[in-house]
């Protein structure tokens, strides 16, 4: 190994033999740490988002002492330190209020703290990015090790995904297809191993994205949670975080534009989440890359769809694991992506993948017979829509791609669940429904709930999708002619605030547009009339995030956090 060609950040804390070199080792030997550790090693801390509460990341806990494992190994000291684990599956009422919060946790302990190099252990949706914001801003060393999908779900000779499976039972429900007791039978078959959802949700998406720009091992994302060799993976991780460190290897050196636009294609490829064009929009104003809407439907609106995985397919992670993984999608796409970008290997992302092989084109297609033609994410503008909006084709009906229909509004996620399954309401197949109050600020938080139910009236009709509008998000696992992210939401006046029962709205994503079908004078009256709603809280943190946080089509970061705070801590505590 190269010796390290300047001085260790960590020797601000530990290389005195002074004071405050007295007082930083000192206090860390009650752990049990000899001398010699202390003495010129990289310090790599791991952040660690294991929660008994997200359910998805219970196992890092025993995945850290594998890093250390690794850390050791390489002749680093290991440090783990903790951070607000964000649950998808059990906090409310979104977990995507807490994003920027855990990214200023993760910021301020590596800035504070002598550290040299960072792990990231991360699986659940939100705890990628955030993880990987708070990092960015202080730009060291960092290395992602993603925890890996559960195993395929399996319920009576089936295949399920989960998150997908949970929105078939639901309208199953609806239906009266299924009894509550099969929905108690489902539950515990749809989780049945320990890792994040095995569908292309949010999760799946994220740790792609990751692996796609650099910051994983290749071929780290697919590998189940379960499986012997993503303990392989963790470990070689902390082998090679100690020597990025002795390269001086940092984010800003991976994390480029060429990085980013790889990553939004290949995210397209792979049926990703929409979600991913916020985080991404997030991480790349950390790490200062000037990333925005524009730059999704310009490289992703024309990506052919490779990956036959749920919501938009039928197969699973673990199937994509065994058919060669994100490798064989990179390796497929390589005159589409910028091959030489730089990864957390010292390779490049084409050298990385220049081997891998498809074991399965029934999971993983190419791109001369792709699994479907043009599915990427399409942005849209629209007046109803002025800083854009988003739909995911790969997850929609194709004879809703082009739809006029009388708006059925609902002005809030109380006034949906109150009304939508009553038999009086006013709807038919070619409504479309309109959910306000769900964005950023509105709901605050911007949760999952644009892919709607349908009425159970039209479920029994054998309706199966509607064009559905809000300015909320979507899970990576839904499906649906779904349009998300409407900016400006409608609790900060955008037209989306305008609409009212009746109303005509075209969708025709063939010209990525979005349009309410009234005149401007009729727009303009309605606009003077309107009065902004209540703020959501007056205190702590959630008043800190109705005030500061930027819309969909900026990353939903806040205003404050753009750009980073650097390395250097001037002041000493004592």
């Amino acid at each position: 190994m190269e010796k390290y060609k300047k001085k260790l950040r960590s020797e601000e804390w530990f290389g005195d033999d002074d004071k405050m070199g007295f007082v930083h080792r000192s206090w860390l030997r009650n752990q049990g740490h000899p001398d010699h550790l202390f003495r010129g090693r990289p310090v790599i801390g791991i952040c660690n988002t294991w929660s008994d509460l997200t359910p998805c990341n219970a196992h890092l806990r025993d995945f850290a002492d594998i890093v250390k494992r690794g850390v050791y190994e390489a002749g680093g000291f290991p440090l783990e330190f903790p951070v607000m684990s964000l649950g998808e599956t059990i906090m409310k009422p979104s977990t995507m209020m807490w994003r920027n919060l855990v990214s200023m946790d993760v910021e301020e302990t590596i800035r504070a703290n002598p550290l040299d190099g960072i792990v990231l252990l991360t699986g659940c949706d939100k705890t990628t990015p955030s993880t990987l914001m708070g990092a960015c801003s202080v730009d060291l060393p960092t290395i992602i090790v993603p925890g890996g999908p559960m195993l395929n779900g399996k319920w009576r000779g089936m295949d399920v995904g989960s998150g997908t499976f949970t929105w078939q039972l639901a309208d199953a429900l609806k239906e009266g297809k299924i009894t509550q007791d099969d929905l108690r039978d489902a539950e515990s078959c749809m989780s049945r191993s320990a890792g994040h959802c095995m569908t292309m949700g949010t999760a799946s998406s994220m740790a792609s994205v990751v692996e796609t720009l650099g910051l994983t091992l290749p071929g780290a994302s697919s590998i189940p949670a379960v499986d012997s060799r993503k303990k392989v993976m963790a470990h070689l991780s902390g082998n090679r975080i100690v020597e990025m460190v002795h390269e001086d290897l940092k984010l800003s050196a991976i994390l480029t534009k060429k990085a980013f636009e790889n990553a939004i294609k290949i995210n397209s490829a792979i049926g990703g989440s929409t979600n991913i064009m916020i985080h991404l929009t997030a991480i790349a104003g950390r790490i200062g890359v000037k990333l925005d809407i524009g730059d999704f439907d310009r490289l992703a609106s024309e990506m052919p769809l490779l990956v036959n995985l749920m919501p938009a397919g039928k197969y699973l992670m673990e199937d994509l694991y065994y058919a060669g993984g994100l490798p064989v999608v990179i390796k497929e796409l390589s005159k589409e992506i910028h091959s030489g970008a730089l990864t957390i290997n010292g390779k490049t992302i084409g050298d990385n993948c220049q081997d891998a092989v498809c074991y399965n084109n029934e999971v993983i297609s190419s791109v001369d017979k792709p699994f479907k033609k043009k599915a990427g994410i399409v942005v849209l503008k629209g007046n109803l829509c002025e800083n854009g909006a988003v739909i995911k084709p790969s997850a929609a009906t194709d004879h809703l791609m082009q739809h006029t229909g009388r708006a059925v509004v609902f002005e809030s996620i109380e006034d949906y669940h109150e009304r939508v399954d009553d038999p009086k309401l006013d709807i038919d197949e070619t409504c479309v429904m309109v959910l306000k109050g769900v964005g950023p600020v509105g709901y605050p938080g911007m949760p999952e709930v644009g892919n709607m139910e349908l009425p159970q009236k039209l479920l029994k009709k054998g309706v199966k999708d509607m064009v559905r509008i809000s300015d909320g998000r979507m899970s990576g696992t839904a499906y649906g002619t779904v349009v998300l992210h409407i900016s400006p939401e409608s609790s900060i006046g955008g037209t989306l605030a305008l609409v009212r029962n009746g109303d005509l709205i075209e969708l025709n994503v063939g010209k990525k547009s979005l349009n309410l079908l009234i005149s401007e004078e009729e727009l303009e009256k309605r606009r003077k009339e309107w009065t902004a709603p209540e703020t959501a809280s007056n205190r702590g943190y959630v008043n800190l995030y109705v005030n500061n946080v930027e819309q969909a089509d900026k990353g939903c970061d806040f205003k404050f956090l753009k750009g980073g705070s650097g390395q250097k801590v001037l002041r000493d505590l004592h």
